[in-house]
């Protein structure tokens, strides 16, 4: 068999709608008709580094989908998110319960391995997500990139309810990131972006608080300016380093240098710092306020146990809505010019992109 459209890269700029054989499968895995796949600009990557086979993303870290499933039982039929990252279960980190370190995962739209943007995806059982009735097939596709915030907020930065956060970078995962802290009852939510209209949505989104960093000065150092930058957000905004007016966790989405140095300005003494955005990988950080300040610094590496299901449960309770970050819709015959138009971060109309949603083949962009 092989009736299984694909959008496929096959070289750099070099993209092509195939029939690729339907997936067979194990005992232990699904076959999942696609429904919906999300796709979502990531700054610090280009399209011209990715060798993808069915591309799904600009960025293969970040990406989700949603399908139906049509081969297995007992749950042929269902609406599923899928998780797509299939770990060997056998590694001492997938043992120890960090299977997002597995060395042998394969995952989605990481080269060699195919993505989502095609019929048919095969998956193990236990990667595929029911949906509940009143989460959408849209709300399904947006589950993944929420799994991201859901690990980086709750299980690696361990936020309660009444404390409060700081995220750099206002892009999907940030605002995401933002989000998940809202429905976990955060005091406040401090969102800073050099972009003035992103920080418009994230305070209409869900953050408390914005900050637009100022301007950098002639013959000023990035060190030097994140000091400053830390110093004016401070007094702007009434942030402490202890106290009820301090910020117990900061989290970068945005990989820029200048906003790892200044998180670890604004954190509080004894606080958590976590990196989910990735940008060049040598920066120069105040290791002094790493050590004095006793921080947390931690990675965040797309999610883990139980990332999908909170995430799910936030968006099914009405706490998290998905909605407002779907900006642009495409049919899958269409997928070239979304990818275009995510990579580009507006379509040909102007509109900014947060969130391209691209349906399945013989699926309407419509059909939500």
């Amino acid at each position: 068999m092989s009736d299984n459209l694909s959008f496929v890269l096959r070289a750099v700029e070099d993209v092509a709608y195939e029939q690729r054989q339907i997936p067979e499968i194990s005992d232990d895995q699904v076959l999942v008709e696609v429904k919906k796949t999300g796709k979502h600009l990531f700054p610090s990557i280009d399209y011209e580094s990715m060798l993808i086979t069915s591309i799904a993303q600009v960025h293969y870290l970040v990406h989700g989908r949603i399908g139906d499933f049509i081969v297995k039982n007992p749950m042929v039929g269902d609406r599923v998110a899928m998780e797509p990252g299939a770990t060997c279960k056998r590694c001492d980190v997938c043992k120890s319960g960090r299977y997002e370190l597995c060395p042998d995962i394969i995952f989605a739209a990481t080269p060699p391995y195919d993505g989502t943007l095609g019929r048919y995806y095969r998956l193990p059982a236990d990667l595929a997500f029911p949906l509940p009735n009143n989460v959408s097939l849209e709300d399904g596709a947006m589950i993944e990139p929420l799994a991201v915030g859901v690990h980086s907020v709750s299980n690696l930065g361990g936020f309660r309810a009444n404390q409060s956060i700081v995220v750099f970078g206002c892009g999907p995962v940030g605002l995401l990131c933002m989000a998940v802290a809202k429905a976990l009852g955060a005091a406040r939510i401090i969102a800073v972006d050099i972009n003035p209209a992103r920080l418009e949505f994230a305070k209409g989104y869900a953050a408390t608080d914005i900050h637009l960093p100022p301007s950098l000065e002639e013959g000023e150092t990035r060190s030097a300016y994140s000091r400053r930058n830390a110093e004016k957000m401070k007094k702007d905004l009434g942030i402490e380093d202890r106290g009820s007016k301090s910020i117990d966790l900061v989290i970068d989405a945005s990989g820029a240098e200048i906003s790892i140095q200044t998180a670890l300005y604004v954190a509080k003494s004894g606080g958590v710092v976590v990196q989910v955005g990735m940008g060049n990988p040598n920066v120069t950080i105040d290791i002094g306020q790493l050590m004095t300040k006793e921080l947390n610094y931690k990675g965040s590496f797309r999610y883990g146990p139980g990332s999908y299901p909170l995430a799910i449960s936030l968006v099914a309770q009405g706490k998290i809505d998905l909605k407002p970050l779907v900006t642009h819709r495409y049919a899958f015959q269409d997928a070239m010019t979304a990818f275009q138009a995510t990579r580009a971060g507006k379509s040909e109309d102007g509109k900014g992109v947060i969130k391209a949603i691209i349906s399945g083949p013989d699926v309407s962009p419509d059909a939500h």
